[in-house]
């Protein structure tokens, strides 16, 4: 038995969190640089604003008030992501955090409870605690429970809840569910199935098993069963390992000096070796990218290149000198750089990392220096601490001119409270 939490319109309901006026009026969050929608309420949607659209298409709406933008606060989405996944974990002991929105929580031994009330229940918790709307999905298998999830959060009957385990309406709602909805099924799939006249979940459930798997391989077979109520996919408890690490952006301003890109390109090996240290990781290879705007009407130019590391490593100061050797490979003067990127690749645990007989870098002292520095800007706030290589005023730092505050990560942003 699983059920799968996932979070209503979660970029958008993080805003309306601290600022409640928001609600039921047309919100849309932005991407980076502030250049297209990644975000819509269900107001938004209503006026017809479509995903993905440029900024500048809706400015009217924005300037004039009609609809509420936003910048990416990334810092107060991951944050209300851990408080909403903690409160999950206080459900079930065994919880698979999915996306920065959706958990599934498998509620093996639950079947003495009202599985429904038990949903409402986490439902109510979750918007007292953390403030989140959510809506949740109930089945046998991982499969249905995202169905039935998918339903709860546009049935006004389901009011957000809805369990198809051993339910006499799990049969109705596959019907009601394109084979284009289907968790697993994608855009290739969906058009073979759909010129074979299966159009639903319930007419792929009832599809033939060898047909399903000549075309479709044991991956078909799998997403069948799961519709058959015969799980397929267990909880993944542990995340497997990254196999990679990537860390780009594109900038505020476009960037013409070597300078500026070192200190961008400085600035994202730092981020990577974050993450690194994070998962307990050490990078073997290392690969710098830079490209230039191909929608602006001027010089053209992208390059990459890549560089294996004598020693597996998550230390910034070494990450930070080799990405600038690679970057003093591909420069090139008189081209105005749009994006820069790094990606870090044949990850290996930390504590078995394998040393060259001519290391001459003291390893433990790298590593001991490297989580002191995690350690106080985890205490202090990101960038407490920073390399000088990586810049002071950072012109080209992404812009997030429509950010709201930081209000949960940063002393200086707590929300306040005006009283008379």
């Amino acid at each position: 038995m699983y059920a799968l939490i996932d979070c209503n319109n979660f970029y958008v309901s993080c805003e309306r969190i601290f600022n409640p006026r928001l609600k039921g009026k047309p919100v849309v969050v932005l991407s980076n640089n502030d250049g297209c929608v990644v975000a819509r309420s269900n107001e938004a949607k209503a006026l017809g604003i479509p995903p993905g659209i440029a900024a500048f298409k809706i400015r009217h709406l924005i300037e004039s008030g009609e609809v509420y933008a936003y910048s990416s606060n990334y810092s107060l989405y991951g944050d209300i992501s851990r408080r909403v996944m903690e409160t999950m974990a206080q459900f079930s002991p065994e919880i698979e955090v999915y996306s920065i929105d959706e958990a599934f929580l498998k509620l093996a031994g639950f079947g003495h409870l009202d599985l429904t009330e038990y949903g409402r229940t986490m439902r109510a918790t979750v918007k007292k605690w953390v403030g989140m709307p959510i809506s949740i999905g109930i089945g046998e298998t991982k499969t249905i429970a995202k169905i039935a999830q998918r339903i709860a959060k546009k049935s006004k009957k389901a009011d957000g809840v809805l369990n198809l385990a051993g339910s006499p309406h799990l049969e109705h709602a596959l019907a009601l569910t394109g084979v284009e909805d289907v968790w697993g099924v994608g855009r290739s799939y969906t058009r073979f199935l759909k010129k074979n006249g299966v159009e639903t979940a319930l007419d792929l459930r009832n599809a033939e098993t060898g047909w399903v798997k000549k075309h479709m391989g044991i991956v078909g077979v799998r997403i069948v069963e799961e519709l058959r109520g015969i799980p397929c996919l267990t909880l993944e408890m542990c995340p497997p390992p990254k196999k990679g690490i990537t860390v780009s952006r594109s900038f505020g301003k476009l960037v013409d000096s070597l300078g500026g890109m070192q200190e961008a390109v400085a600035a994202y090996a730092a981020r990577a070796g974050e993450k690194l240290r994070r998962e307990r990781l050490a990078a073997g290879a290392l690969m710098i990218f830079i490209m230039t705007n191909r929608f602006r009407d001027e010089p053209q130019y992208t390059n990459s290149t890549a560089m294996e590391l004598p020693v597996p490593t998550a230390c910034t100061p070494e990450l930070i000198q080799y990405a600038l050797i690679c970057l003093d490979r591909i420069y090139r003067k008189g081209y105005r750089f749009y994006k820069a990127g790094i990606i870090l690749d044949a990850l290996v645990p930390w504590g078995r990392i394998q040393t060259d007989l001519f290391d001459a870098r003291n390893r433990d002292l790298d590593k001991r220096l490297m989580f002191a520095l995690d350690e106080v800007n985890a205490r202090h706030g990101a960038g407490a601490l920073t390399f000088a290589v990586t810049g002071i005023q950072r012109p080209w730092k992404t812009k997030f001119n429509r950010r709201s505050p930081r209000y949960t990560t940063r002393w200086a942003e707590l929300a306040e409270v005006v009283v008379g």
